[in-house]
């Protein structure tokens, strides 16, 4: 490689003229770079600089080296120097001697430029000859010597993070502001951009341009400028162009690293060069360097200097030991160790903040396995302390990291803090659990507090089942203390709250393998954790599946049926179906300890009107809980009883007083018993031949409830079929329907209602024969019956309401004519009497 040279001073005439002009040139250098260059290497004498320098005073003028980079993309390494008078002896002549690198070139063997700082490649003057040959190098100065920096980044200490924190955002921003270093020697400045061509990144360290002293700052396009203090006048308040950094004057912070001139913190990789400068170890940077990582991450350079010991702050810890767990291969055995013993080294601060701890326990995790017992036991007991001592989770190391005189003395110290955070209630259960898992590692007895954390425990997680975590599942497999008391809290509470259990068990996967019984649990567990599906939809037999989840005999802990009538039907109600086979399959007398007759009661009284198993299980009812069952639900389930009898035709006569005496004890009746009692009773009036006096009973009995019942059962399909079916059926509705016409209440809504609408579509549907087989059947049963059928049948509308009426003149005063089947002047008939309509009625001898 060659380096083209430029010099540039001022020269007697010649063919080039006269003055300050370059005085020798390597051939082929383009006017471009000469142009540029010219702009580049002048020189101005500082300002109180003496205007006819001594020799002596010459030597202490500084001294311009800098490097710049071209529009082209070369760069111009130059160093220039005041020299005095020309060669006319007049005063203010310099010399400038350059070097030109072309675009993307370096200086040989890679050398940084600072290096050339004081070359012996440097020329003081003019060589002879006008064209100088390329050079192929510049010897490295002998005046930036590793002591010489070591000492001088000490003395800058307190600016260093500054100044390299603005480094970095150059390195990162080409937009960022300029670095002004105000010195008193120029020299001072080359050795800042020595101290920065050390730490920075390798390629961001070629790239870095400065000059090391300029009269004119602000003309300056280097990123590190150098000034003396009688030119930095002007610039500290342009802080978007030019962060000026006054290492002249005292720091403004003695006692630690001066904040940026913005008063902005330092940044972490800042901080981590500043710091390993300051203890000599620069050559941590090439080693740094070499590392994974992206450029200007504080992992890298931290993690080499904990090695090497040197103290940081806690963020640079914290990510030193992200760093090594990320890359715990690229740190030898003997570095890792360096790194374990400074992380595990006391601390001036009272407390160690989280963030660092998470790490290093993290870190304790990956490597320490690796580590030499002595190095790993401090780290581990820190990790320890800090787990009982902080707030924050902090995972505990493992029981094979500790030697047995560190878990003594932790034990000793730690225990009384340790039984204190286990048994403390506030704040849930996190910390309390960790405390038990270092209680376990440590030896400490906490046996006593078990019990009342698992209890503490078991409500919250009822509570919430998204409490249930990886940090638990571990402490239950590391305490099966705790997990077995767990157990028995959940057994317990599922006794008492089985549903809330199930729904635990559901999401939250809590190990439920234990020696112990524990009955009421693994019935919640079968439920939660079961076939899909359950039992099929058959509700019994998923009864059963319960029942056998519990390991033990229902018959010796009667409590367990109450417990699976609760898991299978919850706050449903079996049906008497299902409740019949359960009374059948189990027996009464389990039922009374296990309080689960009440569930069988209620499936009775809320049985679907109609369903035989309803009455069916009223009956067994009875019979076999009549000392516990309270008066109203025995009434009710006479009720229902009084249904099954007249189902299966075991009733006696005076149903509707039975029934009526029934419904005042149970009331207020369950709408669905009295919809199923009522339609029994409707359909026995509907379909008994003898059921006459019954419906003269109903009719006096006013309940709305049983005509309306009447009404309904008398409008199925059934009744229908059978009045178009039957003339002697068709003719003994008629009678009934048209009986009483002046009966009020219930039966006065339901009567017409059933002539209108019922009796009258029949009518309509039937053929002329059939017709005459109705009026024939209803001739045997007296004339005036069949007269009655015919005007009612007539068509028109007075026909209808004559009968409606009774075809009398009702009004109040005029007596009305007794018919058969019309009572008193109270319009019920008495049922007393040869002149009783209803005695009359049937001895007509009509089919019912």
């Amino acid at each position: 490689m060659s380096l083209g040279q430029l010099h540039y001073t001022s020269a007697p005439p010649g063919p080039d003229g006269s003055g300050f002009r370059f005085t020798a040139l390597t051939p082929g250098l383009p006017q471009s770079v000469l142009r540029e260059a010219e702009q580049l290497i002048g020189y101005e004498p500082p300002r109180n600089a003496p205007s006819r320098p001594s020799a002596t005073e010459l030597e202490a003028f500084p001294r311009a080296f800098s490097y710049s980079e071209l529009s082209d993309g070369s760069r111009l390494l130059a160093r220039t120097v005041y020299t005095g008078a020309d060669y006319s002896g007049r005063w203010g002549n310099f010399h400038a001697h350059a070097v030109h690198l072309a675009p993307g070139r370096q200086l040989p063997d890679g050398a940084l430029p600072v290096s050339a700082w004081e070359s012996p490649g440097w020329a003081a003057a003019t060589p002879e000859g006008g064209a100088p040959p390329a050079l192929a190098a510049l010897p490295p100065s002998t005046l930036l010597d590793p002591a010489g920096l070591i000492a001088f980044a000490a003395s800058r200490a307190p600016w260093l993070a500054a100044v390299f924190t603005d480094l970095q955002r150059q390195a990162e921003d080409e937009t960022a502001p300029q670095v002004v270093l105000v010195e008193r020697d120029s020299a001072d400045v080359a050795r800042w951009v020595a101290l920065a061509s050390a730490a920075l990144p390798r390629e961001a360290a070629h790239r870095l341009t400065f000059t090391t002293y300029t009269r004119r700052p602000h003309l300056a396009g280097q990123r590190i400028v150098g000034v003396l203090p009688d030119d930095a006048h002007g610039l500290a308040g342009s802080g978007r162009r030019y962060r000026v950094h006054d290492c002249s004057a005292p720091p403004p912070a003695p006692d630690g690293p001066a904040p940026g001139p913005d008063g902005s913190e330092p940044a972490p990789w800042a901080v981590a060069a500043a710091r390993i400068w300051s203890a000599g170890a620069f050559e941590l940077f090439q080693h740094a360097h070499r590392l994974p990582g992206e450029p200007f991450t504080a992992g890298p350079p931290s993690a080499l200097a904990l090695c090497a010991g040197i103290d940081l702050p806690s963020s640079h810890r914290t990510a030193a030991a992200l760093w090594a767990c990320e890359h715990p291969a690229e740190l030898d055995g003997q570095e890792l160790d360096g790194l374990v013993q400074t992380l595990a080294a006391p601390r001036q601060e009272a407390a160690v903040p989280a963030a660092e701890t998470a790490a290093l326990a993290e870190l304790f995790a990956r490597v320490g396995a690796n580590l030499r017992p002595e190095t790993a036991a401090p780290l581990a007991a820190r990790l320890l302390t800090s787990a009982v001592r902080s707030d924050e989770p902090v995972r505990p190391p493992d029981p094979g990291t500790l030697t047995d005189e560190v878990a003594r003395q932790l034990a000793a110290e730690l225990g009384p803090e340790l039984r204190a955070g286990i048994a403390d209630p506030a704040g849930g259960f996190a910390r309390p659990l960790r405390l038990l898992r270092v209680a376990g590692l440590l030896a400490v007895d906490c046996s006593d507090l078990v019990a009342p954390l698992a209890h503490r425990l078991a409500a919250a997680l009822l509570a919430d089942p998204a409490a249930y975590g990886g940090e638990l599942h571990e402490t239950l497999a590391d305490r099966p203390d705790l997990h077995t008391a767990l157990l028995r809290e959940l057994d317990a509470a599922a006794l008492a709250g089985p549903a809330s259990v199930t729904v635990l068990l559901e999401r939250a996967p809590v190990e439920l393998e234990s020696r112990e019984a524990l009955p009421y649990l693994r019935m919640c567990g079968w439920k939660a954790r079961g076939p899909a599906g359950g039992g099929g939809g058959d509700r019994n037999g998923e009864l059963r599946a319960v029942l056998e989840a519990a390991g033990v005999s229902v018959f010796a802990h009667p409590p367990l049926l109450r417990v699976a009538f609760r898991l299978v039907w919850g706050s449903d109600t079996p049906t008497p179906e299902e409740a019949r086979y359960v009374l059948a399959e189990t027996g009464a007398d389990v039922h009374r300890p296990a309080e689960t007759w009440p569930f069988l009661v209620t499936a009775a009284l809320n049985g679907r009107p109609g369903d035989p198993h309803a009455d069916e299980l009223a009956h067994e009812l009875l019979a076999a809980f009549s000392r516990e069952l309270r008066p109203h639900d025995r009434a009710a389930l006479l009720l229902l009883e009084f249904a099954r009898d007249l189902r299966a035709g075991g009733a006696g006569p005076g149903w509707v007083d039975r029934y009526l005496g029934l419904r005042r004890a149970a009331e207020p009746v369950n709408p669905t018993v009295l919809e199923h009692v009522c339609g029994r009773i409707a359909r026995r009036l509907l379909t008994d031949p003898g059921a006459g006096r019954e419906l003269d009973d109903l009719i006096r009995s006013r309940d709305a409830d049983l005509c309306a019942a009447y009404e309904r059962a008398a409008r199925e399909d059934a009744i229908h079929s059978r009045l178009l079916r039957e003339p002697r059926y068709f003719a003994d509705r008629f009678v009934d329907w048209n009986a009483h016409p002046q009966a009020g209440g219930a039966w006065g809504k339901v009567r017409g209602a059933l002539l209108d609408g019922v009796l009258r579509p029949a009518a309509r549907a039937l053929a002329a024969e059939d017709l005459a087989a109705v009026e024939a059947a209803l001739a045997k049963r007296g004339a005036r019956h069949a007269e009655d059928f015919r005007a009612w049948n007539r068509p028109g509308a007075l026909s209808r309401l004559g009968l409606r009426f009774g075809g009398r003149d009702s009004r109040p005063g005029k007596a009305s004519p007794r018919r058969r089947g019309a009572g008193s002047d109270s319009g019920y008939g008495s049922g007393s009497g040869s002149g009783s309509g209803s005695d009359d009625r049937y001895r007509d001898g009509g089919v019912r």
